[in-house]
């Protein structure tokens, strides 16, 4: 497959982000959500972010078929941390496995400077592996880990904590 274009996604992309999203949220770990997102979720979600400070990116084939999502959100409301951004990327079960998530991740970061991100987190299952190399192949370094900080699917899961400084000072 090509690789996909990245571009800023749009109201009418929601439907393919929520499918994705959801798919992660019934059966995977990758994120914490218990409840997959209906429709007046995700456009909450997305009405939270916007291009000019914490943008939502999608990857889309040659086809025009959205195969994953990006976004900058807040790391936290507090106004100092507003240098800081969380990245999350998420890939359509179909195209996982295929460098999609690496075309994501290398967008987010260029964007991140022009959006005033100064500091890139990142909070990964520690069994998450494809996520963990992905972060490491962009420099993301650890900062800890958080033991048993949350539970699905009946188990007991640890968060590691990973920054990308993207200024040198």
């Amino acid at each position: 497959m090509q690789a996909p274009t990245i571009r800023l996604a749009t109201p009418d992309d929601l439907p393919a982000i929520a499918a994705i999203y959801n798919h992660e949220v019934l059966h995977g770990v990758a994120t914490f959500d218990t409840v997959p997102w209906d429709d007046s979720a995700v456009r909450a979600w997305f009405d939270k972010h916007q291009p000019e400070r914490r943008p939502v990116t999608v990857a889309v084939t040659g086809s025009g078929d959205v195969v994953g999502w990006g976004s900058l959100s807040d790391w936290s409301t507090r106004c100092a941390y507003n240098r800081a951004a969380e990245d999350s990327f998420y890939v359509h079960p179909d195209h996982q496995g295929q460098g999609i998530g690496k075309v994501i991740m290398a967008d987010l970061i260029a964007r991140a400077p022009s959006v005033g991100v100064k500091v890139m987190m990142a909070r990964i299952e520690t069994s998450c592996a494809a996520s963990n190399h992905v972060h490491r192949s962009f420099g993301f370094t650890t900062v800890g880990v958080m033991h048993r900080v949350g539970e699905k699917f009946g188990r007991v899961l640890d968060v590691e904590l990973m920054e990308l400084l993207l200024e040198e000072s």
